[in-house]
């Protein structure tokens, strides 16, 4: 996506790259807004334009040494838990600068309806730049931020919550705490909600629809460990009883599908599944299959070949291998722009679905877990697996308590519980998702190379929090523990 104003002052602060382009221009020298659909406009890149997926999958136990593969830094260093040296696409500090540079356009966006003459007609720039922001300042606190902790989260260092453009250069921040910026995103994300207007879009999947603003605060609450508010927005992206209509049709219309048009198909504005989505400079979709430390035949195997219904997920039908031991999903697209028409170089972009109706469906089965629904949460495992499993019969597919509890062992909570982070992790594979739950369970995870070392991240250890840019420092702001 081509940007057309001038508006990311953080970049300016946190991005070296970014000081070196913008140190000469005044920070706060974008045009006029004067209209709602100029703010419109504006908001279309208050969404980050960066991609995850690369850092937060390499660090997962989704991955393992093949020993061969492409040395991406942005793989190769979260596989050895090392904090990552490379700062543009695809790595943390790129994700970081992407945030912010989104909170930036925000803030203008925000402040330019607060000035306006006529307010009332800015009512949905506000919601949408509302929530736009509590969305990037929360990715934020959940990567470079302890997890949220109820015990802990009025102690532990959180990230800058930034609520106004930036006027200088070097503007000074403060690391609060965790709580005060879950206040702060709660905040932001109540405020804009209700201001929604959904057909003010020209492509609802762009930006924040109400429904995905409700998956969204059924994230936000799960991960607050708020369960009822975290049902009942999830709930809202499911006003009827057929779940199923908006999944992906993993074992049918999906299984019809050659590879290309399932690339296709995938992140597209028009797959009901998806949410939100967002264009992000990205090599991830060449280089996730082809890296050294990736998914290898083991992994698959672990996470694909089985599963509580018995059957076999209809994933495996779809994936391959390219070259010795690179196994895909075909679900993450690469558009290649040229720098000219003539050019052999350019940029490559991957469309990464933030919020999808899978992962609300998920939300919702954690949350009824944990408010003893169970029956409630097995149903709507059954209707995901209904959607999953290759030639899926319910006389034998059908998820029970007892069916659970004999494969997992535990109480029935606990094997519930497994049962989805099993679906969770198969449903989301080489898209990053994991790593999010390895946070919140404080789960530990173990890497081994192919010459026989082997690194255990604990669940206590500092370097689950990714390193705050060491450039952030211009602006105050305290790098993590390590």
């Amino acid at each position: 996506m081509q940007r057309t104003l001038s508006y990311t002052a953080f970049i300016l602060l946190f991005g070296i790259t970014g000081c070196k382009k913008f140190l000469g221009k005044n920070p706060d020298n974008r045009a006029a807004l004067e209209s709602p659909e100029q703010v419109s406009q504006l908001l279309a890149t208050a969404y980050p334009q960066s991609n995850y997926m690369a850092f937060t999958e390499s660090i997962s136990d989704n991955v393992n040494d093949k020993g061969a593969g492409g040395q991406d830094l942005t793989t190769v260093q979260p596989y050895f838990f090392k904090d990552v040296t490379e700062n543009s696409q695809d790595s943390p500090e790129g994700y970081w600068n992407a945030c912010y540079s989104a909170i930036s356009a925000a803030n203008q966006a925000l402040e330019s309806c607060f000035k306006a003459p006529d307010t009332a007609n800015y009512s949905s720039q506000k919601g949408e730049a509302l929530l736009c922001r509590a969305y990037a300042h929360f990715m934020l606190v959940t990567l470079f931020a302890k997890t949220y902790d109820p015990n802990s989260a009025k102690t532990d260092l959180g990230i800058p919550y930034v609520l106004t453009p930036e006027k200088v250069v070097f503007q000074k921040y403060t690391r609060k705490t965790v709580s005060y910026v879950y206040e702060m995103i709660e905040k932001d994300l109540l405020a804009g909600l209700p201001l929604l207007d959904d057909t003010r879009y020209t492509v609802p999947r762009y930006h924040f629809t109400k429904a995905a603003a409700n998956a969204f605060a059924a994230r936000f609450y799960l991960y607050k460990q708020e369960y009822a508010k975290s049902l009942s927005y999830a709930n809202a992206v499911f006003p009827g009883s057929n779940v199923t209509a908006i999944l992906r049709p993993w074992n049918s219309t999906y299984l019809t599908l050659t590879y290309n048009e399932l690339w296709a198909r995938y992140a597209k504005a028009s797959e009901p599944a998806n949410l939100l989505l967002v264009e992000t400079a990205s090599w991830w979709a060449r280089n996730y299959f082809s890296e050294r430390y990736a998914m290898d035949a083991n992994k698959k195997a672990e996470i694909l070949s089985s599963n509580v219904t018995g059957g076999t997920y209809a994933f495996t039908r779809q994936s391959y291998t390219l070259g010795t031991n690179n196994y895909m999903i075909p679900k993450i697209n690469e558009y290649f722009v040229r720098v000219s028409v003539n050019a052999t170089i350019g940029v490559g972009y991957v469309m990464v679905p933030l919020f999808t109706a899978e992962e609300v469906l998920f939300n919702r089965i954690e949350a009824n877990i944990y408010l003893n629904n169970i029956p409630a949460a097995v149903q709507d495992l059954n209707d995901y697996a209904s959607t999953r499993i290759f030639n899926y019969d319910p006389a034998s597919n059908t998820i029970t308590t007892s069916k659970m509890q004999n494969y997992y062992g535990g109480d029935e909570r606990q094997a519930t519980l497994a049962t989805l982070l099993d679906f969770k992790r198969a449903e989301f594979v080489q898209e990053g998702m994991r790593w999010f739950d390895l946070l919140r369970y404080n789960l530990p995870v173990t890497h081994t190379t192919t010459d026989g070392q082997k690194m255990v991240l604990e669940a206590n250890d500092k370097r689950r929090v990714f390193q705050i840019p060491e450039s952030a420092k211009l602006s105050g702001v305290e790098l993590n523990p390590r």
